[in-house]
């Protein structure tokens, strides 16, 4: 009887990468919060949570045109003060730079899910765990003690030049994680992510991956399918330990 992929991966992983914005951190939630008495002094009377989906949208549809016309990388922090801005007038709502600003940088200050701290203090004990993000490098640095736990290492796309799902980005990824691990090879990299994209960016490259469907939602039918499909961290967590 051949191993099931459940064995496989308990054998053959040694380190555990992870998407930051929408998987480690609870983005929706936490941009809601932060934009909801900001719209209602600017008497704005849509909803905040159709805001953020707006504005995490835009960003998203950004980014994908800054890595695919390849004309050098827009920083993370750069993109995102276009896209809210864009969505601030589509809303018809007056706002100043300093104002766009304080929006974006609302996203180093995001909470992880409730789940996860938990699951990654027990699967730290068995794997070591990475950060792989399309933020950039101070973001991510500053957003360290909002989370509350240290991950062994923490990657910026700014380092391969391009956002996720670029092949670019994983490739840089398994070169930094290979130079700082001698032990760890591209077999030994479990990606985890809420995004189907990033899911199929990093299969393509051949990471072994995970997609954490907190939306219950269908991954659909890319050829490069996860290994596991999860509700959250504590299944994760029961799965691979």
């Amino acid at each position: 009887m051949s191993a099931s992929i459940t064995e496989i991966l308990k054998r053959e992983i040694k380190i555990l990468t992870f998407d930051q914005y929408g998987t480690i951190v609870d983005m929706q939630t936490g941009l809601t919060e932060l934009v909801t008495p900001f719209l209602k002094d600017k008497g704005w009377a849509g909803n905040p949570h159709q805001f953020v989906t707006w504005w995490r949208r835009t960003h998203f549809e950004d980014s994908m045109i800054d890595a695919l016309i390849d004309r050098g990388h827009t920083s993370y922090r750069q993109i995102g003060h276009r896209a809210v801005s864009q969505v601030l007038t589509r809303a018809n709502i007056p706002y100043s730079q300093s104002e766009v600003e304080w929006l974006v940088s609302g996203i180093e200050e995001l909470k992880p899910f409730p789940e996860v701290l938990k699951s990654l203090q027990q699967l730290h004990k068995h794997y070591r765990l990475s950060i792989l993000s399309n933020g950039d490098r101070d973001m991510l640095e500053r957003a360290k003690q909002y989370i509350g736990f240290t991950f062994d290492l923490t990657i910026s796309v700014q380092e391969a030049g391009a956002f996720k799902p670029d092949k670019r980005t994983y490739a840089k990824a398994e070169e930094i994680i290979a130079t700082k691990f001698e032990d760890i090879e591209r077999s030994n990299i479990l990606f985890v992510a809420n995004h189907a994209f990033d899911c199929i960016g990093a299969k393509a490259w051949g990471f072994r991956t995970v997609f954490i469907d907190r939306r219950k939602r269908p991954f659909g039918e890319s050829p490069h399918q996860p290994d596991l499909i999860v509700k959250d961290f504590t299944e994760l967590e029961a799965i691979l330990i």
